[in-house]
């Protein structure tokens, strides 16, 4: 057995330079003239692909649900004090799957109305961008205060729009933004209350048996966990979270 195996490496070795001898088909990337006009050439359709799909994390996080599952789910283990479980991949998972949920309607309105009209080359480019974005513009709109949207309005020194049509998608996104991160951190903030209650009566009742020495967060994990279970916690925030979305 061990005399086949030289065999065996030498028949490998060989079937590799007998595949580096053939010709070997390369890909490469050319600047073409369009043959109508208005017609994107496919060399740069495909870097407008790459720089979107660089850019999807950036848009996934500014223009959807994103920001408000994951800084609260965030917020839930830190209030628990558990800072490692559930780990920060399946924290980032889970508020994918919400996200993805609470915004199917808009991107299947936007893919409807939008992106599949004009591929099948029924609207211009110009009409496509216009109904593609609405639906998020809509979605933002009516989770972002005014408050939020003026700020913006009077830092890029705009005049007061008439409509919500008139709002610039650069003052529109920013506000939208901090007013979600306001939201999160008042969810937050009813989180903290239960976890902070279990702390403050642990640490006491340690203080007063003498155990001081004994770290307090060590003792009230197990009992936060077991209050999270009871009153099925995953269920209860899972449930807050997509209804306190006006959709």
């Amino acid at each position: 057995m061990l005399k086949k195996i030289p065999l065996a490496v030498s028949g490998l070795l060989l079937l590799t330079a007998d595949l580096c001898a053939q010709t070997i088909p390369k890909v490469s990337v050319e600047v073409g003239e369009a043959t109508e006009s208005g017609e994107l050439s496919t060399t740069l359709q495909i870097v407008i692909l790459m720089t979107v799909l660089a850019l999807a994390p950036s848009i996934l996080i500014m223009v959807t649900s994103f920001i408000r599952f994951t800084v609260v789910l965030s917020f839930l283990r830190q209030a628990m004090g558990i800072h490692q479980m559930p780990p920060n991949q399946l924290l980032v998972a889970l508020a994918l799957i919400l996200t993805f949920f609470v915004m199917s309607p808009a991107v299947n309105q936007a893919y409807t109305e939008g992106i599949k009209p004009y591929i099948e080359e029924k609207i211009d480019k110009d009409e496509a961008w216009d109904k593609t974005v609405a639906p998020f513009r809509a979605f933002m709109l009516s989770q972002t205060r005014e408050k939020d949207l003026a700020l913006f309005v009077d830092i890029a020194r705009l005049d007061t729009p008439e409509s919500e049509e008139d709002i610039p998608l650069h003052v529109l996104v920013p506000g939208y933004v901090i007013s979600e991160l306001r939201t999160a951190f008042q969810i937050a903030f009813v989180l903290f209350v239960p976890f902070l209650v279990i702390d403050m009566v642990v640490a006491s009742v340690l203080m007063s048996m003498g155990m001081m020495m004994l770290p307090p967060i060590i003792v009230s994990l197990p009992f936060k966990i077991l209050l999270f279970v009871l009153v099925d916690g995953w269920y209860l925030l899972t449930k807050s979270l997509v209804e306190s979305f006006h959709l």
